[in-house]
């Protein structure tokens, strides 16, 4: 089954060909099929994702899967959220993200710097489906003092997984993949593939 993503995000392209590998679906990311990104002008991770996939699904006429994530703080009210691929102003300067975010939880003690990644995927079989196959995934844990590790991609280097020891940015590819929240989205959408047919 060939599936258009809606996403030009590198690490996206990779996490979810890594976590659909012997799937039997062909992602074709929607950059090299020449689709330019949809205007994100939802008010929840839903209907951002919706809009991406039904973007995808129009220009190239394939059935489209579209993610729509980021990362909920609890002591800034769940900022960045939905904002945070743009958080600090430029979209995808994690650099700039990671280093606001750090200065929003200055002085925030470790006991409240709790956090979770959020992931809604959305798969459409066609342009106009009016019954989108929708999955969501949430990783819980808080916010580190400072970045830690070098893997992983936008907030990573800040995010200390619940139970874990090592953060998200020190955990070994594969395992943090079935970890993630886009793992745990992506598990529930694949239990729902048959649907397709």
């Amino acid at each position: 089954m060939r599936i258009v993503l809606a996403s030009g995000n590198a690490g996206k392209v990779v996490e979810l060909e890594q976590l659909l590998a012997g799937s039997g679906v062909q992602l074709v990311p929607q950059t090299t099929l020449g689709v330019s990104d949809a205007d994100e002008t939802g008010l929840t991770f839903v209907e951002n994702a919706l809009i991406k996939a039904r973007h995808a699904a129009r220009a190239t006429g394939l059935p489209a899967l579209a993610d729509d994530s980021g990362i909920c703080v609890d002591a800034l009210d769940g900022a960045p959220g939905l904002y945070a691929a743009r958080y600090a102003g430029t979209h995808g300067d994690s650099a700039a993200n990671n280093a606001k975010l750090l200065r929003e939880l200055d002085g925030v003690p470790t006991e409240k710097r709790t956090a979770y990644f959020i992931a809604v995927l959305v798969l459409l079989r066609h342009a106009e489906d009016p019954a989108p196959l929708i999955a969501e995934g949430r990783w819980h844990g808080r916010i580190l003092e400072a970045p830690r590790g070098a893997g992983g991609f936008g907030y990573d280097p800040l995010f200390l997984p619940d139970g874990s020891d090592l953060g998200a940015a020190e955990i070994e590819p594969a395992l943090k993949n079935r970890l993630s929240h886009r793992g745990q989205a992506l598990d529930v959408l694949k239990a729902r593939f048959a649907e397709l047919a």
